[in-house]
């Protein structure tokens, strides 16, 4: 749910035990996705003010990638497409701060039939284990990245190989959500 500003023009009651918040400004922002496209928001409306600093005292997530991918130098940043939605406000953020913006690729997430997220907290079956190599293919063809069928008795190792060679962001499909092979 987005934050409704209850406290955004007074100061909490108890400072020390406060979280401290981004205050994103009302604007239609824009940018190119590599995988998605053209993407428009307004991150106020559609995100709201965020958690910089946890009440513990914590960094909270949207501000420490923020600075690390600037101190690390990232230039590309490959995520999945359920996050999306939370790139404007990273770059309403990094012009804030004065970092620069990386350019963003979001590929589709694998979700299990149904549409329901892959994720050990709501208990997702694991994806077969039995054979790894004929797995990670399948996720690669997918991805639309042609791996030739040969490959599929290759080891992990020798497929992943094949991937980083052959590796064609434009081949991946603009959807944000892929069913698990």
């Amino acid at each position: 749910s987005i934050y409704p500003g209850i406290c955004r023009s007074r100061p909490p009651e108890d400072v020390a035990n406060a979280a401290l918040r981004f205050r994103l400004h009302r604007q239609v922002m824009r940018f190119t996705d590599e995988v998605q496209g053209a993407i428009e928001q307004d991150p106020a409306l559609s995100f709201g003010d965020f958690i910089v600093a946890r009440r513990d005292g914590i960094t909270a997530y949207m501000l420490a990638v923020v600075v690390d991918d600037a101190a690390q130098g990232i230039s590309h940043v490959v995520r999945g497409a359920d996050l999306l939605d939370s790139t404007l406000p990273q770059v309403q953020l990094q012009r804030a701060l004065g970092l620069p913006q990386p350019v963003y690729a979001h590929v589709p997430l694998l979700v299990e039939q149904g549409g329901g997220k892959l994720a050990k907290s709501v208990r997702s079956m694991a994806l077969a284990r039995g054979d790894p190599a004929r797995l990670l293919h399948a996720v690669l063809a997918s991805l639309r990245q042609a791996p030739p069928d040969e490959l599929v008795n290759s080891a992990p190792p020798t497929i992943l190989q094949w991937a980083l060679k052959h590796w064609r962001l434009q081949a991946v499909e603009a959807r944000r959500e892929l069913e698990a092979p």
